[in-house]
Protein backbone atom coordinates (compact mmCIF):
# COMPACT_ATOMS: atom_id res chain seq x y z
CA UNK A 1 0.00 0.00 0.00
CA UNK A 2 1.51 3.32 -1.03
CA UNK A 3 1.98 6.06 1.56
CA UNK A 4 -0.45 8.41 -0.17
CA UNK A 5 -3.28 5.94 0.49
CA UNK A 6 -2.67 5.99 4.23
CA UNK A 7 -5.25 7.90 6.29
CA UNK A 8 -4.30 8.98 9.80
CA UNK A 9 -7.43 9.05 11.96
CA UNK A 10 -7.94 11.05 15.15
CA UNK A 11 -11.06 9.81 16.92
CA UNK A 12 -13.42 11.85 19.06
CA UNK A 13 -14.00 11.92 22.81
CA UNK A 14 -14.29 8.17 23.38
CA UNK A 15 -12.34 5.66 25.43
CA UNK A 16 -12.44 2.82 22.91
CA UNK A 17 -12.13 2.63 19.12
CA UNK A 18 -14.13 -0.61 18.86
CA UNK A 19 -17.03 1.11 17.06
CA UNK A 20 -14.66 2.27 14.32
CA UNK A 21 -13.97 -1.25 13.04
CA UNK A 22 -16.83 -1.57 10.46
CA UNK A 23 -15.94 1.82 8.99
CA UNK A 24 -12.26 0.89 8.79
CA UNK A 25 -13.25 -2.24 6.86
CA UNK A 26 -15.15 -0.05 4.40
CA UNK A 27 -12.12 2.20 3.93
CA UNK A 28 -9.83 -0.79 3.36
CA UNK A 29 -12.20 -2.13 0.73
CA UNK A 30 -11.89 1.22 -1.04
CA UNK A 31 -8.10 0.83 -1.15
CA UNK A 32 -7.16 3.01 1.81
CA UNK A 33 -4.85 2.13 4.69
CA UNK A 34 -6.50 3.68 7.80
CA UNK A 35 -4.42 4.19 10.93
CA UNK A 36 -6.34 5.08 14.10
CA UNK A 37 -4.06 6.83 16.56
CA UNK A 38 -4.37 6.36 20.31
CA UNK A 39 -5.05 9.78 21.79
CA UNK A 40 -3.59 10.73 25.21
CA UNK A 41 -6.28 11.02 27.85
CA UNK A 42 -8.74 8.90 25.90
CA UNK A 43 -7.28 5.75 24.36
CA UNK A 44 -3.79 6.33 25.75
CA UNK A 45 -2.55 7.49 29.18
CA UNK A 46 -2.23 11.16 30.11
CA UNK A 47 -0.41 12.15 33.30
CA UNK A 48 -0.82 15.93 33.20
CA UNK A 49 -3.34 18.49 31.98
CA UNK A 50 -2.96 19.30 28.26
CA UNK A 51 -3.98 22.17 26.02
CA UNK A 52 -4.85 22.01 22.34
CA UNK A 53 -1.28 23.03 21.50
CA UNK A 54 0.01 20.03 23.46
CA UNK A 55 -2.12 17.78 21.24
CA UNK A 56 -0.85 19.49 18.09
CA UNK A 57 2.78 18.93 19.10
CA UNK A 58 2.04 15.36 20.20
CA UNK A 59 0.61 14.63 16.76
CA UNK A 60 3.54 16.33 15.07
CA UNK A 61 5.86 13.91 16.87
CA UNK A 62 3.63 10.96 16.00
CA UNK A 63 3.84 11.60 12.27
CA UNK A 64 7.56 12.47 12.59
CA UNK A 65 8.87 13.93 9.32
CA UNK A 66 6.05 12.68 7.08
CA UNK A 67 4.46 15.13 4.66
CA UNK A 68 1.57 15.11 2.17
CA UNK A 69 -0.58 13.52 4.86
CA UNK A 70 -4.22 12.56 4.60
CA UNK A 71 -5.82 13.32 7.98
CA UNK A 72 -9.28 12.38 9.19
CA UNK A 73 -10.67 13.85 12.39
CA UNK A 74 -14.02 13.24 14.05
CA UNK A 75 -15.45 15.65 16.62
CA UNK A 76 -12.62 16.48 19.07
CA UNK A 77 -10.22 14.67 16.73
CA UNK A 78 -11.29 17.14 14.05
CA UNK A 79 -10.43 19.99 16.41
CA UNK A 80 -6.89 18.62 16.74
CA UNK A 81 -6.60 18.09 12.97
CA UNK A 82 -7.75 21.65 12.26
CA UNK A 83 -5.25 23.15 14.70
CA UNK A 84 -2.46 20.96 13.32
CA UNK A 85 -3.25 21.73 9.67
CA UNK A 86 -3.40 25.46 10.45
CA UNK A 87 -0.01 25.41 12.18
CA UNK A 88 1.72 23.01 9.78
CA UNK A 89 -0.05 23.54 6.42
CA UNK A 90 2.96 22.24 4.51
CA UNK A 91 2.53 18.77 6.06
CA UNK A 92 -1.12 18.13 5.16
CA UNK A 93 -2.23 17.33 1.62
CA UNK A 94 -5.83 16.36 2.36
CA UNK A 95 -8.03 16.87 5.37
CA UNK A 96 -11.27 15.05 6.16
CA UNK A 97 -13.47 16.51 8.90
CA UNK A 98 -16.42 14.50 10.21
CA UNK A 99 -18.77 16.52 12.43
CA UNK A 100 -15.72 18.36 13.71
CA UNK A 101 -15.47 20.38 16.89
CA UNK A 102 -13.59 23.68 16.90
CA UNK A 103 -16.23 26.40 16.58
CA UNK A 104 -16.90 28.17 19.87
CA UNK A 105 -20.55 28.54 20.87
CA UNK A 106 -22.08 30.64 23.60
CA UNK A 107 -25.71 29.53 23.51
CA UNK A 108 -27.33 28.66 26.85
CA UNK A 109 -26.87 24.83 26.63
CA UNK A 110 -23.19 25.30 25.80
CA UNK A 111 -22.73 27.80 28.63
CA UNK A 112 -24.32 25.27 30.98
CA UNK A 113 -21.95 22.55 29.76
CA UNK A 114 -18.91 24.78 30.26
CA UNK A 115 -20.19 25.70 33.73
CA UNK A 116 -20.58 22.04 34.65
CA UNK A 117 -17.13 21.15 33.34
CA UNK A 118 -15.47 24.15 34.97
CA UNK A 119 -17.17 23.53 38.31
CA UNK A 120 -16.17 19.87 38.30
CA UNK A 121 -12.57 20.68 37.36
CA UNK A 122 -12.24 23.32 40.12
CA UNK A 123 -13.89 21.31 42.89
CA UNK A 124 -12.04 18.13 42.04
CA UNK A 125 -12.45 15.54 44.77
CA UNK A 126 -15.15 17.54 46.56
CA UNK A 127 -17.26 17.41 43.41
CA UNK A 128 -16.56 13.69 42.98
CA UNK A 129 -17.85 13.02 46.47
CA UNK A 130 -21.13 14.85 45.84
CA UNK A 131 -22.54 11.95 43.82
CA UNK A 132 -26.18 13.03 43.60
CA UNK A 133 -25.36 16.61 42.63
CA UNK A 134 -22.76 15.35 40.16
CA UNK A 135 -25.16 13.00 38.36
CA UNK A 136 -27.84 15.69 38.11
CA UNK A 137 -25.42 18.15 36.55
CA UNK A 138 -24.07 15.64 34.06
CA UNK A 139 -27.58 14.59 33.12
CA UNK A 140 -28.53 18.24 32.64
CA UNK A 141 -25.43 18.87 30.49
CA UNK A 142 -25.99 15.59 28.60
CA UNK A 143 -22.30 14.75 28.87
CA UNK A 144 -21.76 11.18 30.01
CA UNK A 145 -18.25 10.75 28.59
CA UNK A 146 -17.09 13.61 30.79
CA UNK A 147 -18.68 11.93 33.78
CA UNK A 148 -16.37 8.92 33.27
CA UNK A 149 -13.18 10.97 32.90
CA UNK A 150 -10.50 11.31 35.56
CA UNK A 151 -9.63 14.80 36.95
CA UNK A 152 -6.70 15.36 34.55
CA UNK A 153 -8.85 14.57 31.52
CA UNK A 154 -11.68 16.75 32.81
CA UNK A 155 -9.38 19.76 33.11
CA UNK A 156 -7.99 18.97 29.68
CA UNK A 157 -11.50 18.95 28.19
CA UNK A 158 -12.19 22.35 29.78
CA UNK A 159 -9.08 23.69 28.03
CA UNK A 160 -10.20 22.31 24.67
CA UNK A 161 -13.81 23.48 24.63
CA UNK A 162 -12.75 27.09 25.33
CA UNK A 163 -10.87 27.30 22.02
CA UNK A 164 -12.40 28.90 18.91
CA UNK A 165 -10.57 27.91 15.73
CA UNK A 166 -12.57 29.95 13.23
CA UNK A 167 -9.80 32.57 12.84
CA UNK A 168 -7.26 29.84 12.05
CA UNK A 169 -9.30 28.26 9.26
CA UNK A 170 -7.99 30.75 6.70
CA UNK A 171 -4.49 29.30 7.25
CA UNK A 172 -5.48 25.87 5.94
CA UNK A 173 -4.04 24.98 2.54
CA UNK A 174 -5.03 21.32 2.30
CA UNK A 175 -7.88 20.16 0.13
CA UNK A 176 -10.58 19.69 2.76
CA UNK A 177 -13.58 17.37 2.70
CA UNK A 178 -16.20 18.23 5.31
CA UNK A 179 -18.72 15.47 6.12
CA UNK A 180 -21.65 16.18 8.45
CA UNK A 181 -24.69 14.40 9.82
CA UNK A 182 -27.84 16.30 8.89
CA UNK A 183 -29.34 15.95 12.38
CA UNK A 184 -26.21 16.36 14.50
CA UNK A 185 -27.21 17.85 17.87
CA UNK A 186 -23.67 18.02 19.28
CA UNK A 187 -21.86 19.98 16.57
CA UNK A 188 -24.58 21.55 14.41
CA UNK A 189 -24.52 21.50 10.62
CA UNK A 190 -24.07 25.27 10.73
CA UNK A 191 -20.54 24.67 12.03
CA UNK A 192 -19.75 22.59 8.95
CA UNK A 193 -21.16 25.29 6.68
CA UNK A 194 -19.03 27.91 8.45
CA UNK A 195 -15.92 25.76 7.98
CA UNK A 196 -16.78 25.41 4.31
CA UNK A 197 -16.95 29.21 4.02
CA UNK A 198 -13.69 29.82 5.89
CA UNK A 199 -11.50 27.03 4.42
CA UNK A 200 -10.61 28.13 0.91
CA UNK A 201 -10.14 24.73 -0.72
CA UNK A 202 -13.07 22.81 0.76
CA UNK A 203 -16.33 21.06 -0.04
CA UNK A 204 -19.09 19.83 2.25
CA UNK A 205 -21.17 16.65 2.03
CA UNK A 206 -24.24 16.23 4.25
CA UNK A 207 -25.24 12.70 5.29
CA UNK A 208 -29.03 12.65 5.42
CA UNK A 209 -30.50 11.22 8.61
CA UNK A 210 -27.14 10.92 10.38
CA UNK A 211 -26.36 12.34 13.81
CA UNK A 212 -22.93 13.14 15.27
CA UNK A 213 -21.14 9.97 14.11
CA UNK A 214 -22.16 9.18 10.51
CA UNK A 215 -19.13 6.92 10.04
CA UNK A 216 -20.76 4.50 12.51
CA UNK A 217 -24.39 4.69 11.39
CA UNK A 218 -23.76 5.28 7.67
CA UNK A 219 -20.32 3.72 7.24
CA UNK A 220 -20.78 2.72 3.59
CA UNK A 221 -22.06 6.16 2.63
CA UNK A 222 -19.21 7.98 4.38
CA UNK A 223 -16.56 5.65 2.92
CA UNK A 224 -18.02 6.23 -0.56
CA UNK A 225 -17.93 10.01 -0.07
CA UNK A 226 -14.27 9.81 0.91
CA UNK A 227 -13.44 7.53 -2.02
CA UNK A 228 -15.28 9.77 -4.47
CA UNK A 229 -13.50 12.91 -3.29
CA UNK A 230 -10.01 11.50 -2.79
Amino acid sequence: MSENKKIYILHGWVYSTEKWKPFLVELKEKGFDPVVLKIPGLTAPLNKVWTLENYVEWFNKEIDSKKDLILLGHSNGGRICLAFAAKYPEKVAKLILIDSAGIYHNELPIRIKRLVFGTAAKLGKKFSNAKVFQKLLYKFAKEHDYEKADPIVKKTMVNLIKIDLRDRLKNLEAKTLIIWGSIDRITPVEDGVLMKEKIKNSIIEIVDGAKHSPMFTHSEVVAEIIYKNL
